[in-house]
C-alpha cells in the first residue's frame, strides 16, 4: 500500500501586519525582536480595519479601500517559530472553522509600486458580518493613527 503524500509545505512568505504587531506597537517585540531580516511599509488593497477589543479586525471588501501596515520578513532560522507564534496569537489553526483570524496569502503593495505576496491575518468570516453591519471603522485604514469613523455606506 503506498504511503499518503504529505501536504505541501506552506511557502515562507513575509507577514503583512497592520495592528498590534507593527513596529512600536505592544505585540511587536514579543514576536519579532531579533527575528527579522527586513521590515518595510506596505498597503493591502480591498480591505478595511474595524475597531476590536484592543486590536483591529481586518475585513476584506474587494473595493478600492486600503489598509496601512508593514511587511515583516523573519530571518530564515526563525521563520517556523514566528509562524507558529503568530498563529497562536491570532487564534488561527489552518482549516479550523472556529478561528478568530484566518491566515491567507494576499498581494501587498510597497511604496515603490512593486507587489509582494504576504501572509495576512483576516478576521474569520463568521465575525466579519457583524462588523460590516455595525462595527466602527478605523479611519484611513491606519491603526497607528487610531482615528475612528462610523461605518456608514
Amino acid at each position: 500500500m503506498p504511503k499518503p503524500t504529505p501536504p505541501e509545505p506552506e511557502p515562507p512568505l513575509p507577514f503583512f501586519v497592520y495592528g498590534t504587531l507593527r513596529p512600536g506597537e505592544r505585540n511587536h517585540d514579543a514576536h519579532f525582536r531579533g527575528r527579522l531580516a527586513a521590515a518595510e511599509p506596505a498597503l493591502l488593497g480591498g480591505a478595511v480595519l474595524y475597531e476590536g477589543p484592543g486590536y483591529p479586525c481586518l475585513v476584506e471588501t474587494g473595493d478600492d479601500r486600503r489598509v496601512h501596515g508593514e511587511l515583516l520578513t523573519p530571518l530564515p532560522a526563525h521563520y517556523a517559530a514566528v509562524l507558529r507564534d503568530l498563529d497562536v496569537l491570532e487564534h488561527c489553526v489552518p482549516g479550523d472553522p472556529g478561528n478568530l483570524y484566518d491566515r491567507v496569502p494576499r498581494e501587498t503593495l510597497r511604496p515603490d509600486g512593486s507587489r509582494v505576496r504576504a501572509w495576512v491575518y483576516v478576521i474569520a468570516e463568521r465575525l466579519a458580518g457583524p462588523l460590516r453591519s455595525g462595527g466602527t471603522l478605523v479611519a484611513e485604514g491606519d491603526w497607528r493613527g487610531r482615528g475612528r469613523t462610523s461605518d456608514t455606506p
